[in-house]
């Protein structure tokens, strides 16, 4: 008995130990794949954020190049060469009846600067070799004297020392500081020789190129400048945002706190939403045919391009606009309603206000687009040849984004680093609209 009974307890602790080991063993056995588990999962964020950090690396990367190559591209424009000749204004040479302005307007200021090159050079006699050393000089030579007399009247008669600006080709060809003598591109042994022996004379100076930030756009690339086309831009999106802001933030309140929704306003939504998808060009198009051609505008004016911009932004804006007034919280309306308020002071004084640093976020985004558009202004005709700076918004004008085309397809040389140049500029423009932006949507935070 006792026997039996001593191996029914064996037989009891033997199971129990058995059941013991199988927890034991099903229980590490999810412990393990767990922790396996928990590993790849580690793994693959670290994978991830790897991925991440070297995908941000490589977009500053890209970035950094860019900027450094249209940098280095451009610096050449920044500074220009000049050469100093004697000038003799003499009275006969310059043809002058009288000193009054209309004959100081019509004097004859190319014979007084070859007087003054032939006699540098007595030595070139031909016709020809006269010819390529006067080149040499920048065709607003004239223009640079004529302005000089006018603005002193009793350099007449008297000889005065007159920096005048190089020819393109010679200033690239000084800025790529050949070897002493040696010919470039567009510059032959003689002339080179001409220059080397003005530098030698202390005759050739480089200076800031203050020209390229004061004068409008030019054929000849020693006096082309950005001004009449900054100028262009900053009345254009100025036009632009007097529209499409107001009438961007007034349609996304409409639409959020005061239109009922039915079918009316889910068409009006629907068309808000593909119009934000149409080619650009299709809005400059509706420009020419409508806004020129029906009403008239004048052709190349900063207001008709601003009213095309205006077009293409408002969805944008709209779009923008309507998500950030969507993310106010409901209790502000309410809270607002329950102690009295209109819906109308509620949406402008408490929900628009909360909704503001959305709303400039998509004015940002807007009229940075709107910036870089190019297809829409040359339908309207801003690609034209403009030299004059506007001065209002009906005056002809390009904009830089129109300019930096017809520099890059010009054959000059010069041109290429006017160019980049120009594209730092309106990059510098970009950046300045953003942190004005960014300082307004700082302070509605607040």
């Amino acid at each position: 008995m006792n026997n039996m009974t001593n191996n029914s307890l064996n037989e009891t602790h033997l199971k129990n130990s058995t059941s013991d080991k199988v927890m034991y063993s099903e229980t590490y056995s999810v412990t393990e794949k767990v922790s396996a588990s928990l590993k790849r999962r580690h793994r693959k964020e670290s994978r991830f954020k790897a991925a991440g950090l070297l995908s941000v690396l490589l977009g500053f990367c890209l970035v950094f190049i860019l900027i450094s190559d249209i940098t280095y591209k451009a610096l050449p424009a920044f500074h220009q060469h000049w050469v100093k000749l004697e000038i003799s204004f003499d009275p006969s040479w310059l043809s002058l009846k009288d000193s009054g302005e209309s004959s100081l307007l019509s004097a004859n200021y190319r014979k007084v600067i070859k007087h003054s090159l032939y006699a540098s050079f007595p030595d070139v006699k031909g016709r020809k070799d006269k010819r390529k050393l006067f080149k040499l000089l920048s065709s607003n030579a004239e223009f640079t004297l004529r302005d000089k007399l006018i603005a002193d009247v009793d350099l007449i008669g008297t000889k005065q020392p007159v920096w005048i600006r190089l020819d393109d080709d010679v200033d690239s060809y000084l800025k790529d500081e050949p070897e002493i003598g040696a010919a470039g591109a567009r510059v032959d042994s003689q002339q080179a020789g001409w220059i080397h022996t003005l530098q030698i004379q202390n005759r050739i100076e480089k200076r800031f190129n203050i020209a390229f930030f004061t004068h409008g756009d030019s054929r000849e690339p020693e006096l082309a400048g950005v001004k009449g086309a900054f100028t262009g831009t900053l009345l254009t999106m100025l036009v632009t945002l007097l529209l499409s802001f107001p009438l961007g933030v007034s349609a996304a309140l409409y639409l959020e706190e005061f239109a009922p929704k039915n079918r009316w306003t889910d068409i009006i939504e629907v068309n808000i939403n593909n119009l934000a998808a149409v080619p650009s060009i299709i809005f400059g198009l509706l420009g020419l045919a409508v806004i020129i051609n029906i009403f008239g505008l004048p052709r190349s004016a900063p207001l008709v391009g601003g009213i095309v911009l205006s077009l293409m932004t408002l969805p944008t804006i709209i779009i923008a606009s309507r998500a950030s007034i969507k993310a106010v919280p409901p209790s502000i309306r309410e809270a607002a309603l329950g102690i009295g308020a209109s819906k109308m002071q509620t949406a402008f004084g408490h929900v628009l206000p909360m909704a503001m640093p959305g709303i400039l976020t998509g004015a940002i985004i807007g009229m940075a687009q709107a910036l870089g558009e190019t297809a829409p202004l040359l339908m309207i005709g801003m690609v034209a040849f403009i030299v004059d700076v506007p001065t209002t918004v009906t005056d002809a004008a390009t904009v830089l984004p129109v300019q930096i085309f017809l520099w890059a397809d010009s054959p000059e040389r010069a041109f290429l680093a006017k160019t980049s140049a120009a594209i730092l500029v309106l990059l510098s423009f970009l950046l300045v609209m953003n942190i004005s932006a960014a300082i307004l949507r700082k302070k509605f935070e607040k």
